[in-house]
């Protein structure tokens, strides 16, 4: 009788994080691990735990990933430390917590991160999956990169919110999908062209028919068959009742399997989404970067509401100032003159206007006669 790996497995969350960020598919893992790939979705859900050989296997699997996460982030943590070591060098370098957090910015020291390492870490542990996710549903190089970038943004500027969320990745790639989604992209003028499509002409077609879907049904095949959420989670992500996000990935995979009849296994698409997502050489700016442009962003629209909350009151205040301030009563309409023509154009009089004319030259006035002075 085998028994369950001593060392505990990490949450389910935190599985499919590591697959993830290993570029890994479910089918990888399950070819890997020998089991298929029912089973590993299970393991990420929580539905199933694993237990025996496999379970041993699997949990190798992890800590190999979480190495592999571990090795990126000190390879990225390099420029750091020799910033670090320059100024240290120069003789007006950091203190002892800052320098500590420089050089470790991912908290193994057993500190606690700073709100910039936390977000550091989110942002190296999710952009490059989520710039490819983000590829597949618009089928646009840049507008992943900057639907993933504006993600994060946004998620910087609402940090204690984001940090204190169960899921901050899935925070993240919900507000990514909800931008790369939004309809106003197509008056954009940069996004009016298609991009050039990809080499291949299996991977052009697969990416033709996802993007002839429809944007929930694109949105939830992602999310099912692509990234691996349960289907709970997927309806759950995507606003919708588990029978919609249900009827949403059968039409889906029934679009696909028309034009497509080698994907019809839910295995080979979960296989070919990812093999056409790492097609692509998609990167996302550095993590300092997109928190400086958050920051920006957030100071331009800050300037923004000043500058009209000012002119509203420039306004307002000249409109008090030159308003009347008692009643001035209109004007009344004019009154109808009978008898007299309307003004004319210049030009020689006709036989009834001068026959008018010589009339009134007669009788100048009417009424009293009019006093003359007389002389002496």
């Amino acid at each position: 009788m085998t028994q369950s790996p001593a060392t505990p497995l990490p949450p389910p969350t935190e599985r499919r994080r590591l697959r993830e960020a290993g570029s890994l598919t479910q089918a990888q893992v399950a070819e890997r691990v020998g089991v298929s790939r029912r089973t590993v979705r299970a393991w990420e859900t929580g539905r199933a735990a694993p237990r025996g050989r496999e379970g041993e296997a699997y949990l190798d699997l992890l800590r190999s990933l979480e190495e592999r996460r571990r090795d990126q982030e000190r390879s990225a943590d390099v420029d750091v430390t020799e910033r670090h070591a320059e100024a240290e060098t120069e003789g007006d370098g950091l203190d002892g917590d800052a320098a500590a957090a420089a050089a470790d910015p991912a908290g193994r020291t057993g500190r606690p991160l700073t709100p910039a390492q936390a977000f550091d870490a989110l942002y190296a542990f999710c952009a490059p999956a989520l710039v490819r996710q983000t590829y597949l549903l618009t089928g646009r190089r840049e507008l992943a990169r900057e639907s993933v970038e504006r993600a994060f943004e946004i998620a910087w500027q609402r940090w204690p919110e984001v940090a204190r969320d169960p899921d901050p990745a899935g925070w993240v790639r919900a507000t990514a999908y909800d931008f790369a989604l939004s309809p106003w992209h197509r008056f954009r003028p940069r996004y009016r062209h298609p991009e050039p499509p990809p080499a291949d002409t299996a991977d052009r077609l697969l990416l033709d028919v996802l993007l002839g879907l429809t944007p929930s049904q694109r949105r939830t095949l992602l999310l099912y068959d692509g990234v691996g959420l349960d289907l709970p989670e997927t309806a759950a992500e995507t606003e919708a009742t588990t029978p919609a996000a249900a009827n949403r990935i059968l039409h889906a995979r029934a679009a696909v399997a028309t034009r497509m009849p080698t994907l019809s296994d839910p295995d080979d698409l979960h296989r070919r989404l990812a093999e056409l997502a790492s097609a692509e050489r998609l990167r996302a700016s550095a993590a300092p970067a997109v928190r400086e442009g958050g920051e920006r962003r957030a100071r331009f629209w800050t300037h923004a509401a000043i500058a009209f909350t000012v002119a509203l009151i420039g306004t307002t205040a000249l409109t008090l100032r030159t308003a009347p301030t008692r009643y001035e009563p209109p004007v009344p309409p004019g009154a109808t003159v009978h008898g007299v023509p309307p003004p004319v154009a210049p030009g020689p009089l006709s036989h009834k206007e001068q026959k008018l004319r010589d009339k009134l030259r007669s009788e100048p006035h009417a009424g009293p006669e009019r006093l003359a002075p007389q002389p002496f």
